[in-house]
């Protein structure tokens, strides 16, 4: 009996610990962006649910994201500053495209509710130069002559991580505003004229809401899950726009997929009378060489999934999912690009 029962906890031992090593093995780690993780979050919780993969992804920013990657410390990296395809090649990397999004200023001004400030293209830019100071200023009351505007200093909250919203909300000032380009420019970090830093979308969010009179910018799920108040923007057709993913599609309606090498892609201050002027879609990193064949199929496995069958909950968090022909061009490099022992992973 004892001889038994010694075999049967042996063998359960073996068992679990067996189990245990193929759950390891189901284990995908990402790291990097923050303006998709509303998204990324709600999609690896479905995931698991359904076939027992734990996707685990880190909000850290897409600068964190790119340097994770490279360093082969995560198994995907997320970033919404595309990668030119040069930059890919120096490391064996492979970039596609996940979601489309918008950036939004959001601010805190009493009295003032989402949608009602609208800021011009020059507005905007000198706010965050540090040229307009207060809310009150005669610039700000002429655009808005119907809003009670009130004598209230202007704090800008920018980010203080390496970001790809960043990245997109300065490259967009860049090319509405000559005084920015000259003097600040574009990029994951900048030379900040003022302000003060938060990490992450979610920081930002959080220090708007805490901040009166001040003004930030985050991807627009953050604004609807802060209840934060958005302001409507002046796009290149002049017409001053709210963020929606109707507008958010109007931008993401331009984009050449099949002309952009290595699905390199800006999609800010594109035309049409409804586009939204800060849109971007956020990318995907990945190895071209996998070390682990068995890992780098779940992967995959679980991007085809988000693609197929996420676009419901994509959509209720108010991004854009990509089109089922682009879809179909990605899962075509897969095949063509990501290989383990020399072999196609994706087939």
């Amino acid at each position: 009996m004892k001889k038994t029962l010694c075999l049967a906890l042996t063998l359960a031992f073996i068992l679990g610990v067996f189990g245990l090593a193929q759950a390891e093995a189901m284990k995908i780690n990402g790291a990097g962006a923050s303006f998709p993780y509303p998204v990324y979050s709600q999609w690896a919780h479905k995931y698991k649910d359904l076939k027992e993969v734990e996707v685990n992804y880190q909000s850290i920013g897409s600068g964190g994201g790119i340097a994770q990657i490279k360093a082969k410390t995560v198994n995907f990296g997320g970033t919404d500053k595309p990668l030119k395809l040069e930059e890919q090649k120096e490391s064996d990397l492979l970039m596609f495209p996940m979601l489309i999004g918008g950036i939004v200023p959001v601010v805190n001004i009493k009295g003032i509710k989402a949608g009602e400030l609208q800021l011009s293209q020059e507005l905007l830019a000198n706010i965050f130069m540090g040229n307009i100071k207060s809310w009150d200023d005669p610039a700000i009351k002429k655009a808005n002559p119907d809003l009670k505007l009130p004598k209230q200093a202007i704090t800008i909250v920018h980010r203080a991580d390496g970001s790809g919203s960043t990245w997109l909300f300065t490259h967009y000032l860049s090319q509405i505003s000559p005084d920015w380009k000259a003097k600040v420019g574009y990029g994951k970090v900048v030379s900040w004229p003022t302000g003060i830093g938060a990490k992450g979308n979610e920081g930002v969010a959080a220090n708007v809401n805490r901040v009166m009179g001040g003004i930030g910018y985050v991807e627009y799920a953050y604004a609807i899950k802060g209840n934060l108040t958005y302001a409507k923007l002046e796009n290149q057709a002049g017409k001053f726009v709210a963020p929606s993913i109707e507008s958010f599609q109007s931008a993401a309606a331009y984009a050449d997929w099949k002309n952009a090498p290595g699905y390199f892609m800006v999609l800010t201050n594109q035309p049409g009378d409804n586009t939204w002027p800060i849109a971007g879609a956020t990318f995907i990193l990945i190895h071209k060489t996998q070390p682990d064949v068995k890992l780098a199929k779940a992967m995959l496995e679980y991007f085809e999934w988000c693609f197929k069958h996420g676009s419901d909950i994509a959509t209720q968090l108010h991004y854009v999912p990509m089109p089922e022909e682009v879809v179909k061009m990605v899962e075509a490099s897969w095949t063509q690009e990501v290989k383990a022992d020399g072999q196609p992973v994706w087939q």
